[in-house]
């Protein structure tokens, strides 16, 4: 037995529990009627089926309504613009609609939505095979050789080219093949020819 001492109304008052650890029911182990766990995890998994079967039927629906408005679009009149003509003139910005690369050769590269270094990508594999193989341009005129033979060419006696030595005529100024530079007194508005 336990025994607990009170204190009130000045007089000395004692409670006696009696001891009940001897009494065991084996038919109870806890109270049941509190939580149901199995009927939560029904509500759970029901709950996440209806919720997935709401979501497909709203895509189908909006599916539908979306083929049914496209079929009423009418067609554009004979004076609208393309999507071509609605972008502005050359040159555009790096990664924006109708961005590209025209090639040497005439193949158009396009670019749009691309990171910017794609440019530069484009452009230097293009450089490289015409380092390698040679190249011609839109008008069929050689642009590139491959280094070996083009120091091949340069062994055949062709030389490389040079500027022409300047002559005097009858006894006159011999022409100039300088570059302009410009003149100090005037502050790079004029410019005289110099030679290099």
């Amino acid at each position: 037995m336990t025994r607990n001492e009170h204190q009130g109304n000045g007089h000395g008052h004692v409670t006696e529990t009696p001891d009940v650890s001897h009494i065991k029911n084996v038919d109870v182990t806890h109270e049941a009627s509190d939580v149901s766990v199995g009927g939560i995890l029904k509500f759970v998994v029901g709950l996440t089926i209806f919720a997935v079967v709401v979501h497909i039927l709203i895509w189908g629906m909006f599916r539908f309504l979306n083929a049914q408005e496209e079929g009423k679009e009418p067609s554009p009149g004979p004076m609208a613009m393309t999507e071509q003509e609605r972008r502005p003139p050359d040159p555009k910005l790096q990664s924006a609609p109708g961005f590209g690369v025209k090639l040497e050769n005439g193949q158009w590269v396009p670019l749009e939505n691309r990171e910017p270094q794609a440019e530069y990508r484009v452009l230097l594999e293009q450089w490289e095979q015409t380092l390698k193989e040679g190249g011609r341009d839109h008008s069929g005129k050689i642009v590139g050789l491959p280094i070996d033979q083009a120091m091949q060419k340069v062994l055949e006696g062709k030389g490389l080219p040079s500027r022409p030595q300047a002559e005097t005529n009858q006894g006159g100024p011999a022409e100039d093949y300088g570059i302009d530079m410009p003149t100090a007194a005037s502050s790079g508005r004029m410019t005289e020819k110099r030679r290099q």
